[in-house]
């Protein structure tokens, strides 16, 4: 009898290769999908909470929560069936309809080896962590209802399209781009978006002129270790299975967060004489964002070196932004996610290398890639998405901004956020 099942089989390769639900990948992957959604709520919002002046604290929390609610509607409704679906003729560049609602994905719906709900959740974290990222650049100073207006048609507008390129079977996806985790559908998308943002909005009245310290560093320490922790979710869940994937995936991810934060923070105590706890956390930001596309193709060596390089290039590019070019991207979300994702994305076609030796990595998205090769395939990835961004972005903002303004007036920003749109204070001592 089984050797008759096993020639049926054969004979039915689409039953054979049939989605199986597996129990212990489904059970990573909903523990990874409750980490990614902790980077963001409490994670990212404390860590940009305790980095702004005391009289914002509560509208960077309220833009992270409110951004969390929207963006997962948004995805129910339309977002996870534009980026995931197929989309006919033009599946390159977006996907279709037939999810929308999630419909069609009941509960014994699979995606590979797990329930395709569960698929879904977990790439809606993705969507709501990564334009609450880009928080950090109109901290302070951007209306709430703008706020979340351009939110939603951004992640419409940009981040759908991207994660369709990169992760829904699109353009990018075919060339062999490597982006595990969302080096340029995350960290480049929000990081550019970012600087736009910052561009259009102005800068901060009496910026730079006068200082604007971080009002409660021990909250955002606290939020840098619950990003952290998070992120074993963020780069060990993208490989959709509990196996030795995603173990070397969350590997390199703390190896790359611990070497980005102590070269972070060696240059601080060069350049100013002093660490910052400031400094360590950012460094750690850096190393985990620079990781991140590259983290199921790289080696604890390339790590290791990816994460030291994030931390320098990271740290020179805040000082660029800030005092260079003069733009007030309050909380370095460009310098920092966007520069990381950047040279992540191109770093992951170097150390994926099987000839590097110690610092080898598991080979290239073609047999007949190169080193060349396969960096090329990253650049363009990498310019792609660069571009696209930040027209689409800008374009969003003058869009938004037609139907109401985008920022408070000279005497709410004054006043503090906290008060002006809210009517609460943070603190009430």
């Amino acid at each position: 009898m089984r050797y008759l099942i096993a020639g049926l089989l054969a004979l039915t390769p689409s039953l054979a290769l049939a989605d199986t639900l597996d129990k212990s990948d489904s059970a990573w992957i909903l523990t990874a999908t409750a980490l990614v959604l902790f980077m963001t709520l409490p994670g990212l919002a404390l860590f940009y909470g305790g980095l702004v002046r005391n009289k914002n604290v509560l509208s960077v929390l309220m833009q992270c929560f409110a951004i969390a609610c929207a963006v997962s509607l948004v995805w129910l409704v339309v977002g996870y069936s534009l980026a995931f679906s197929h989309g006919g003729a033009a599946n390159a560049w977006i996907g279709g309809l037939s999810h929308v609602f999630f419909d069609g994905i009941g509960r014994d719906t699979l995606e590979g080896s797990l329930p395709k709900s569960l698929h879904g959740l977990f790439q809606m974290t993705f969507a709501i962590i990564t334009p609450a990222l880009i928080v950090g650049a109109f901290a302070e100073r951007m209306r709430f209802g703008a706020m979340l207006a351009f939110s939603v048609l951004w992640v419409l507008g940009v981040y759908v399209p991207i994660c369709h390129w990169v992760w829904g079977g699109g353009w990018l996806a075919e060339l062999g781009l490597y982006d595990f985790a969302g080096g340029t559908v995350v960290h480049i998308t929000a990081g550019v978006a970012a600087l736009v943002a910052a561009v259009v909005l102005g800068r901060r009245q009496d910026w730079p002129g006068q200082a604007m310290k971080p009002h409660n560093m021990t909250m955002t320490v606290m939020g840098a270790g619950m990003l952290w922790v998070g992120w074993f979710g963020f780069n060990g869940g993208s490989a959709l299975a509990a196996d030795g994937n995603a173990s070397m995936a969350m590997l390199v991810t703390h190896i790359s967060a611990a070497a980005g934060s102590l070269a972070w923070v060696t240059l601080e105590a060069v350049k100013f004489g002093k660490p910052s706890a400031l400094g360590i956390a950012t460094g750690m930001v850096a190393g985990l964002g620079t990781i991140t596309p590259a983290s199921g193709f790289v080696g604890p060596g390339g790590a290791l070196l990816i994460g030291l390089a994030a931390g320098v290039i990271c740290f020179y590019m805040v000082l660029v932004v800030k005092q260079k070019w003069r733009i007030d991207d309050s909380l370095d979300v460009f310098p920092v996610h966007g520069i990381g994702g950047v040279l992540g994305t191109l770093l992951a076609g170097v150390f994926a290398s099987t000839e590097l030796g110690v610092f080898s990595g598991y080979g290239f998205a073609k047999p007949e890639y190169g080193m060349l090769d396969q960096i090329g395939v990253q650049a363009l990835g990498v310019v792609a998405t660069f571009v696209y961004t930040a027209v689409v972005t800008f374009l969003l903002l003058k869009l938004a901004g037609l139907f109401t303004p985008l920022r408070v007036t000279a005497e709410e920003e004054a006043q503090g956020l906290d008060i002006a749109l809210h009517e609460e204070r943070g603190y009430d001592i």
